[in-house]
């Protein structure tokens, strides 16, 4: 079976990501559509494995094999994370429904770590294009913000909210480079502060709940081979 195939044949949960999910999209934004499929159980019995990823067949458009999903999700992988909370979902089946509802499953007081951890390679790249160029890529440094300042809420709370609220247009003027980048760089600092500060009493437990994502996974994994046996 063709990669595109896995994809148009067995998404179990399809999503927008990027702006038009935090809340953030202007009339130039791009669409970008994330996935999850299922691969039938049967193709992991040769020696030839089914992709962990699938890019495409659509413009902007990414997938992971669930069980590679899952695996990045429990690592508390901020794109992964991210995508079982977009507001605007345009498919899910069954299992994806399941996957939805094991969302606190895998949170844990590990995003403080690869969150944090994330940003600061993206900052470093942000650092780069002003000493490059004068000025860091603009657009970058907005989503960077978006991402300590829902790390920091979700450390705070223990849920995931992605969509930016009233903070859109602040975030928006930056994105059009009208905050200075020393202004941009304090505002990171505190939100990293923030974040540090709020990771201690944290209501997130210290790990996620790997047993029931793990007794998920192989449920739907017997299931598929049932199928394809009947």
């Amino acid at each position: 079976m063709d990669s595109e195939a896995l994809v148009r044949d067995h998404t179990i949960y399809s999503c927008v990501m990027g702006s038009r999910a935090f809340g953030l999209a202007t009339d130039t934004s791009d669409t970008d559509r994330r996935g999850v499929f299922l691969a039938p159980t049967p193709l992991f019995w040769r020696f030839e494995k089914p992709p962990t990823h699938v890019e495409g067949p659509a413009e902007e458009q990414f997938s992971w094999e669930l069980e590679r999903f899952c695996e990045l999700a429990l690592r508390a992988n901020p794109n992964i994370l991210e995508c079982l909370h977009s507001p605007v979902v345009e498919y899910v089946d069954d299992t994806g429904r399941e996957l939805l509802a094991l969302r606190e499953a895998f949170l844990s007081r590990r995003a403080h770590e690869t969150f944090i951890r994330y940003a600061m390679g993206q900052h470093r790249k942000l650092e780069a294009d002003v000493r490059q160029h004068g000025a860091p890529r603009w657009k970058h440094a907005m989503h960077l913000l978006r991402l300590l300042a829902s790390s920091r809420d979700l450390l705070r709370t223990g849920r995931l909210t992605i969509d930016v609220g009233d903070q859109r247009e602040p975030l928006l003027a930056v994105k059009r480079g009208e905050v200075s980048w020393s202004r941009v760089e304090t505002w990171m600092t505190e939100l990293v502060t923030e974040a540090d500060e709020s990771a201690g009493g944290s209501p997130l437990p210290a790990e996620p709940d790997r047993a029931r994502v793990e007794d998920f996974l192989v449920r739907v994994r017997q299931a598929s081979a049932l199928r394809a046996g009947a």
